[in-house]
């Protein structure tokens, strides 16, 4: 047997080495890149990064961003001067705070490349950057040759504790210092850009309306402070200059579209740092101090510039796509080398094995043996594990049967005692102060039971293995930005400091809402269980390359060692405060993140606070809504007409005489509107917009209620619907949402929408709009019940309907078999979908209608005494004249023929 481990062993050993020749890139050097700058600056500096690292692969790049802050840049630094890197890049964020720390990676024996903005110190291998003092001293010059005569500026600077802002203003003074014309009426420092902009360029230009040029010291506040004189109405005189030219940004395009006069090329010089790095990390010569050139772009060059501008991203592209084929080639290369290493390893397998197969043979009766003798022992093994596993396996379903049997049975009860309470608490006779008491409290303890017996039930289905994620693509900024806000006035009572970090605007991914919602609600309830009034509880997001990490911190009591082993255990109560919903609910908080592929760790000290931080995996959700095709919807529709509409929500039975479809996709809501508009309306509720516009096709409502957040289509988009559709285009539309943003009521107007209620909302405010509405809708409707309606009276969507549908009568006038079958068909509407409409519009019935337009046709042919009474009756579909005249006298209580002579 020692032999056959032996070869075991051996035949193991080729095996991993065969495995680990797979194909790896191999990197001789690392560089470092810490960047502070804004977007678009940093943008082009990592693509012309790219594009140079493209002729050196034997150099790896990490990027590393600060977010222009100065305090974690040294943090940085000093964490960076501790790694094994080989040469840091930096855009220093300010000077002096930055001194020190680049000194010390520097004196330790790290190269150090300063790219845009310098230090108060001398330490470093190379800085490679532009001239910002030349650069202000070219705009100076610039804008004293383009005025010749009277020049009043107004200078607009960043932030006079960056190097780049004190250089550029030097160079700007001192350039035009020679220029006696030019003067400065007020300068500007913006340390809240659009802010700062905003509040005092319509100032300035009032104070000082001699000024006719204004010089920023980026494209970006040229640009704002265009727009603020835009909004003042003194665009047209002044003449704009700024710095950047960057080619991603719109400062090169503004100047083009004469929104700027001129902008000064300042070069990011990304491709400089990587050969200046190249040439340190290679031992050959290097220039210390690298300055970048500039030039002034106008609306003569800008063109030639954008032309520059996209070759270098053709060949960009070209560089990218070669690179790609490189590394297939590598990749082909690595595999055919590994298939010989394999081979080779496979020949030497068979000489070993061949030199081991005599002592294998020489030991086969031997091991049967032990083998019999061990089989035996592990057949008795194995049914005594049995017995134990039925054991085992009973008392476990005993258990899981226990947990939902007392968790249904403690749900149905408080069931009943939240309803009722709930509704006692809302009726206003409810005066006494004592009862009202005791109700919140039987209140406020009935939903803490009933949260706990949920979280029970869901663990049951995490035991069993049911529990699944129901992902879909959600904003998670949003998403946590909404639930730590749900906290704001918890955190208002307690002065506790509360905020959401994130630096991102918008965070697309696949996440279970539901269970990502109690898991920070969990964390962030236990934040304010264990943090003092007058503490912080700070909640920020930030994403790494396969995962998103969501931190929250509290400076609250903290835990010790064992409070920390133990916070995920089942009703753990390390701390005597905690509940037992607590442990239950960090428990269960930490198994959603486990069906989401993260997990959740604690970092925490006693009385220091304490730290979850949630590692969600990005996952890149597509969920989409299939539709159902026409003849899936046609045969739903067919069932919904031969039978009663499920939806219909009316606990009395009763049928009124206006009709209301609500769509609303949170069912408590749509339940208790329902339950309250039932008693003067008939209500038809749905939960999604598709359902709901195959109701409104339906019933042909007499108004729509619908939320403006709905799965699949939202209810702009719904409303957009009810509105082009000339079947439904006269209902009106009460939009409910909580986006209370003027975009939001300028979208929903657009939309058609009749009405624009925000939550949460006044129930009796809904009320009166539904009364107005409707009454609105008997108004024009009594208005024009008497005769044929003016189709130039209605509203737009309405009087194309009554057009087309009047050319329909004209067109089949003289068919004595027109019916309203006939004209719904020829209109694509069901004749109880015409019939509404109509009715809806006019307040009659369509044959109605069509017998009031043959009779007004009438009298315009009678008076014309071009045909005769027969000519006439049969042009209007009469069957006989005798028909026509029965028709005409009941209509006017005279026969055609004494209609004529009276009026002749």
């Amino acid at each position: 047997m020692r032999v056959s481990i032996s070869k075991v062993s051996f035949i193991a050993f080729i095996l991993l080495a065969i495995t680990s020749c797979s194909y790896k890139q191999e990197y001789q050097y690392r560089i470092v890149f810490l960047q502070c700058c804004h977007d678009e600056w940093r943008d082009v500096m990592n693509s012309e990064m790219r594009r140079e690292l493209a002729f050196h692969p034997e150099i790896k790049l990490e990027v590393v961003d600060s977010y222009s802050n100065t305090e974690k840049q040294v943090e940085q630094i000093r964490a960076l001067a501790k790694q094994k890197i080989d040469l840091l890049i930096i855009t220093p964020n300010e000077a002096k705070p930055l001194t020190a720390a680049i000194e010390e990676i520097y004196k330790s024996g790290i190269p150090v490349i300063l790219v845009d903005r310098k230090t108060e110190s001398k330490h470093y291998s190379a800085f490679i950057g532009a001239d910002n003092y030349e650069i202000g001293k070219t705009a100076g010059k610039f804008i004293a040759s383009q005025f010749k005569s009277r020049g009043n500026i107004i200078e607009l600077q960043l932030e006079m504790t960056s190097s780049p802002a004190t250089e550029r203003h030097r160079g700007f003074i001192d350039a035009i210092t020679s220029a006696p014309n030019l003067t400065i009426v007020e300068t500007l420092e913006t340390k809240d850009d659009l802010v700062d902009i905003n509040a005092h360029i319509p100032r300035i230009l009032n104070e000082h309306p001699e000024t006719n040029i204004i010089f920023a010291h980026t494209d970006l506040l040229a640009l704002m402070a265009y727009k603020a004189a835009l909004r003042a109405g003194r665009n047209h005189n002044l003449f704009f200059v700024g710095i950047d030219a960057i080619p991603v940004t719109k400062g090169i395009q503004d100047v083009k579209n004469g929104v700027l006069n001129a902008t000064l090329l300042y070069p990011t010089g990304g491709a400089e740092a990587i050969q200046t790095a190249v040439k340190i990390l290679k031992k050959q010569p290097f220039k210390k101090e690298n300055t970048l050139l500039t030039n002034v772009i106008t609306s003569e060059n800008v063109d030639i510039m954008l032309s520059q501008i996209q070759k270098i991203k053709e060949q960009q592209v070209e560089i990218e796509r070669e690179t790609l084929k490189i590394t297939e080639l590598n990749k082909t290369y690595s595999t055919q080398r590994n298939r010989l290493y394999f081979i080779s390893a496979l020949l030497t397998i068979v000489v070993v094995l061949g030199a081991f197969l005599y002592f294998l043979l020489q030991e086969k009766q031997y091991s049967n043996r032990i083998l019999e003798e061990q089989n035996l022992a592990i057949l008795e093994q194995k049914n005594e594990i049995e017995k134990v596993s039925l054991l085992a396996r009973k008392a476990t379903e005993d258990k899981m049967r226990f947990y939902s049997y007392i968790s249904h049975e403690f749900k149905t009860p408080l069931s009943l005692i939240l309803t009722p309470t709930e509704d006692l608490l809302q009726r206003k006779n409810t005066d006494i102060k004592e009862t009202r008491s005791t109700l919140q409290l039987i209140y406020k303890n009935a939903n803490r039971l009933l949260r706990l017996v949920d979280q029970l039930l869901e663990m049951r289905k995490l035991d069993a293995g049911k529990m699944e994620l129901e992902l879909s693509q959600n904003d998670l900024v949003a998403f946590i930005r909404e639930i730590v806000g749900d906290f704001a006035v918890k955190a208002k009572q307690k002065h506790i400091d509360l905020q959401f970090i994130s630096p991102f605007k918008k965070l697309l991914l696949g996440f279970d809402t539901e269970k990502l919602d109690k898991v920070l609600f969990n964390i962030i309830s236990n934040a304010f269980k264990y943090t003092p009034d007058g503490g912080l509880i700070h909640v920020s997001i930030l994403k790494n390359t396969d995962k998103i990490e969501i931190n929250i911190a509290d400076n609250g009591i903290g835990m010790n060692d064992e409070e920390k082993a133990h916070a995920f255990d089942l009703f753990y109560r390390g701390n005597k405060n905690s509940s037992l919903g607590t442990g239950l609910g960090l428990a269960l908080s930490q198994e959603f993140m486990v069906l989401h592929g993260g997990e959740i760790t604690i970092n925490s000290a006693k009385d220091k606070g304490t730290t979850f931080k949630i590692m969600l995996p990005i996952i890149e959700s597509e969920l989409t809504l299939e539709p159902k095709s026409e003849a899936t919807f046609a045969a739903l529709t067919k069932e919904l007409e031969e039978s009663e509409p499920p939806l219909i929500k009316n606990s009395s039975k009763q049928t009124f005489e206006n009709t209301i479809i609500l769509i609303e996709d949170n069912r408590d809501l749509n339940l208790f509107l329902s339950q309250k508009l039932e008693k003067n309306y008939t209500i038809v509720a749905t939960e999604n917009a598709e359902q709901g516009w195959q109701e409104i096709l339906s019933y042909i409502p007499d108004i729509i209620i619908c939320d403006v957040m709905l799965p699949g289509m939202d209810g702009f988009a719904l409303t957009q619907k009810v509105k082009s559709d000339f079947r439904t285009s006269h209902i009106p539309v009460i939009l409910l949402t909580a986006k209370s943003q003027i975009e939001s009521q300028i979208e929903g107007t657009k939309a058609g929408a009749d009405a624009y209620i925000m939550k949460p909302f006044n129930q009796q405010l809904l009320e009166e709009k539904l009364k107005g509405l409707i009454e609105n809708r008997d108004r024009m409707r009594r208005r024009f019940s008497n005769e044929v309606i003016n189709p130039n009276q209605a509203q737009k969507g309405e009087r194309r309907f009554l057009l087309e549908f009047e050319a329909l009568i004209e067109k089949n006038l003289k068919d004595s078999t027109l019916s309203v079958e006939k004209l719904s068909q020829e209109l694509g509407m069901s004749r109880v979908q015409l019939f509404r409409k109509i009715s809806a519009l006019t307040n009659k019935n369509v044959a109605d209608y069509i017998a009031e337009y043959k009779l007004q046709k009438a009298k315009i042919l009678l008076q014309e005494q071009e045909k005769n009474i027969a000519e006439i009756a049969y042009e209007l579909g009469f069957s006989t004249p005798s028909y026509f005249t029965t028709f005409f006298k009941q209509k006017t209580n005279q026969t055609p023929t004494e209609w004529r002579n009276k009026g002749a």
